[in-house]
């Protein structure tokens, strides 16, 4: 029963996700007012705001005006269960699995409004710093100075990148978002992972900007959110990072 558990806990966080990547793009409270219809502004009783298991019973449309209710709400509900259940089965209930679903659900929002808006809220990136910093003298993962030299390490190392990317070209490179992004990463997995998280999140986005290039869905010039790489380096980093480094990455271990 543990695992149902898990997972029902996981579709409720979700359904929290869901009104954070909805407001924070527009700097609205996430917890005030109540959840509402965005189209009519009705007030979404309890009864009809269970995760899932609403959307289902509603067939996808409000019970007020009927408009449509975006897939994305269930897909952002069930992905978080799973997510949540995935860690712990990698972890149990313990201390890494409390701090990790932290970890997780602060990258996978991100990487959503980040797909939508093409910015990174700063209540996660630059709160997710000290977090992450408390999460790993609470932990014990990694040691105090490791963490210390990510939040360096990533902010600095992208910094880095996207001055000489804008001298070169003239033109921005990666936004403050990304650069704020992979500090944050810095602060839960230590400096040791930034560059396996970066060679893993540029080697998946330039595969997928690559195919979106080919099918014409991208032009050269329009750009494609770097955050949910990023965020995919990290979760990789997470659960094979030791295979990585040991095989990939020796000299970024220690």
């Amino acid at each position: 029963m543990i695992e149902a558990f898990i997972f029902v806990f996981g579709l409720i966080w979700g359904s929290f996700f869901n009104v954070c990547i909805h407001r924070l793009p527009k700097e609205q409270s996430v917890l005030f007012p109540r959840s509402h219809c965005p189209n009519c502004q009705a007030l979404i009783p309890w009864y009809l705001n269970i995760p899932v298991v609403s959307f289902l019973y509603l067939k996808g449309r409000c019970a007020q005006c009927q408009k449509s209710i975006c897939w994305e709400y269930p897909l952002v509900e069930i992905l978080t269960g799973v997510v949540f259940l995935l860690l712990y089965l990698r972890f149990g209930l313990s201390t890494q699995w409390v701090g990790y679903t932290v970890f997780f659900s602060g990258l996978w929002v991100s990487s959503i409004v980040d797909l939508h808006h093409q910015i990174i809220p700063d209540e996660i990136s630059i709160g997710g710093i000290p977090v992450g910093f408390l999460y790993v003298l609470w932990s014990g993962d990694i040691l105090w100075w490791q963490s210390l030299l990510g939040i360096v390490a990533g902010g600095g190392s992208f910094l880095a990148v996207s001055w000489v990317y804008e001298k070169i070209t003239g033109r921005d490179g990666l936004g403050g978002g990304d650069v704020k992004l992979l500090a944050m990463i810095g602060a839960w997995l230590g400096y040791q992972a930034i560059l396996p998280v970066i060679v893993i999140s540029s080697a998946v986005g330039s595969l997928v900007g690559i195919s979106l290039m080919v099918a014409k869905a991208k032009g050269m010039k329009e750009a494609i959110p770097f955050g949910p790489f990023l965020a995919a380096g990290a979760v990789v980093q997470c659960f094979w990072g030791d295979k990585i480094g040991e095989y990939l990455f020796p000299f970024s271990n220690g």
